[in-house]
């Protein structure tokens, strides 16, 4: 059976109306734990924004020191390639004036080629006082200039001794030989381009050596 409604008896004053009671306010207890609770949550997020940014402050300095030891190593690599660039022209300019200068020499012996005999003979007679004969090896194509010439110098120098002047075909235009009892002096334009061939690449030898010297006390 279902129990029957309840009856309304109007003793009910509407016109009263009840009002919420306001919450009670927090005990000691309650604040204390309220204030923590709020200091702990200010600390803890004071101490994740340091923490943010230590941990961006040393990835950034771990970033600049990449970077800088990148930078470090190419800078020695491109000081490498400069250093290597400017040995290479130099030994280029080097040897370029190298092959001028005997192209030179070449063109002025063919055109001269009784100056580097004229000047040797000139020198020799000033010493040779006394001795019995001087003989001068020469090209045939140019022996009888080279007699001329010592026989100008034989009356300047004061050389008294007998004078032979012979053509050799061995010898190329502008070399010679000049023979006497106890010496001699050869004048060859190849041994001379040798000497200065090793002079030059020694040359180059040490200011590699000099430069690699410089690069290891970096």
């Amino acid at each position: 059976m279902t129990p029957a409604p309840a009856r309304f008896t109007f003793d009910l004053d509407l016109g009263k109306r009840t009002r919420p009671t306001a919450p009670p306010e927090p005990t000691m207890p309650e604040r204390l734990v309220a204030e923590l609770l709020a200091q702990a949550r200010e600390e803890a997020y004071a101490e994740g924004l340091a923490a943010g940014e230590r941990n961006a402050t040393s990835i950034a300095a771990q970033t600049l020191a990449a970077a800088a030891a990148t930078l470090a190593t190419q800078s020695a690599e491109m000081a490498a390639a400069l250093d290597t660039a400017a040995e290479q022209a130099q030994r280029e300019a080097v040897e370029l004036a190298a092959s001028i200068g005997r192209k030179l020499a070449l063109h002025l012996l063919a055109r001269y080629p009784t100056v580097e005999l004229d000047a040797l003979i000139a020198e020799c007679m000033q010493s040779l006082n006394g001795v019995p004969h001087l003989v001068v090896r020469c090209h045939p194509d140019i022996a009888d200039g080279i007699r001329d010439i010592a026989t100008a110098h034989m009356q300047t120098s004061g050389f008294a001794g007998r004078l032979v002047v012979m053509g050799d075909p061995e010898q190329r235009l502008g070399d010679g030989r000049l023979e006497w009892v106890d010496g001699g002096l050869v004048r060859d334009i190849g041994a001379i381009a040798k000497d200065i061939d090793l002079k030059i690449s020694a040359y180059l030898a040490a200011r590699s050596g000099q430069s690699r010297q410089q690069e290891s006390d970096q």
